[in-house]
């Protein structure tokens, strides 16, 4: 993989100037969230606080880049008309401008996230993907680029043929304008189910990597995610892996340039925490902040999001 262009802080480089907004492209679904304490008692009942909640790895990032002040987000994502209107509302109400294609066939994607409230809050997710999987390239348009600095493309929309279309359309549409690409492959379990090698192609072109622990490990066979960070920069630009609650590396050109420590935080729920370290980075590197502190907001953003129920922000403060 070789990157179309230089992302902010490339050696030598000073961060692009700020301007132009940030085009989302991904998942949106609707999450129920279920916070349980233990384990689950099987073939009975299990005590839990339940809550529906807007959500989708695309979406949630695109949520969180919207809190930073002066910064324009757009977000291009597949919905069923069973919910579109409330997904549209509570985008418009983070701030985002929302570019939502309504499916006729499919409805909304549904994620059941079961947390266990205990002192981990790690979560299981039970997912039926619905629209969110079912944009195609007649979805995208080369106007969508229009005032747009940055291109994000949420890693579920790798994982189905629809979708990998489209993003060979994107990808190809914003390295014709300079417009640099970011990705999140979100899912280790589902990578796996793609193969590595097919995802290391079909991310051929991007600018900025941002991979999970799990997810960089996979990416590179490396168990050391130091290790993996680097060996990962050597094919994309830019390099940063998410450590959760040990914070990030930041790697380029096949070095660990910085080693950003975790916010401490007590965890409520998990869900987003990705998401939010991935709007807040790409929000900072669009206002011209170099990659080491773009990830320290990234994870001060984190730690906020691991704090609440679901993984949006708060839209009252």
């Amino acid at each position: 993989m070789t990157g179309a262009s230089s992302p902010n802080g490339a050696p030598g480089e000073a961060p692009r100037a700020p301007g132009g907004a940030l085009l989302v492209v991904g998942d949106v679904v609707t999450d129920v969230v279920a916070l349980h304490r233990g384990p689950l008692a099987s073939g009975t009942d299990t005590t839990a606080a339940i809550r529906t909640v807007p959500g989708g790895a695309g979406a949630n990032v695109a949520c969180w880049a919207a809190r930073r002040d002066g910064t324009e987000v757009r977000l291009l994502g597949k919905v069923g008309m069973d919910s579109a209107a409330w997904h549209e509302r509570e985008l418009a109400t983070s701030g985002v401008r929302p570019l939502l294609v309504i499916d006729p066939e499919a409805p909304t994607g549904t994620v059941v996230c079961l947390v266990d409230s205990g002192a981990s809050a790690e979560r299981t997710f039970l997912t039926d993907s619905g629209a969110a999987l079912r944009l195609a390239p007649d979805d995208w348009s080369e106007s969508l680029l229009d005032g747009v600095a940055r291109l994000h493309l949420s890693g579920y929309l790798f994982f189905s043929e629809p979708c990998r279309a489209l993003v060979a359309v994107a990808v190809e549409s914003a390295r014709a304008r300079g417009v640099p690409v970011s990705v999140d492959p979100a899912s280790a379990g589902f990578l796996t189910e793609l193969g590595v090698d097919r995802f290391l192609a079909l991310t051929e072109g991007v600018d900025v990597l941002l991979p999970s622990r799990d997810e960089a490990c996979l990416l590179t066979g490396l168990p050391d995610p130091a290790d993996a960070a680097a060996k990962l920069s050597r094919h994309v630009p830019l390099v940063v892996v998410k450590l959760g609650d040990a914070g990030a590396l930041v790697a380029r050109s096949g070095e660990i340039r910085a080693r950003v420590p975790a916010v401490p935080a007590a965890p409520v729920d998990t869900t987003g925490a990705g998401d939010a370290f991935t709007g807040a980075f790409l929000a900072a590197l669009l206002a011209g902040t170099r990659p080491e502190e773009a990830a320290a907001e990234g994870c001060r953003a984190g730690a906020r999001a691991v704090e609440q129920v679901g993984g949006r922000p708060p839209t009252n403060t």
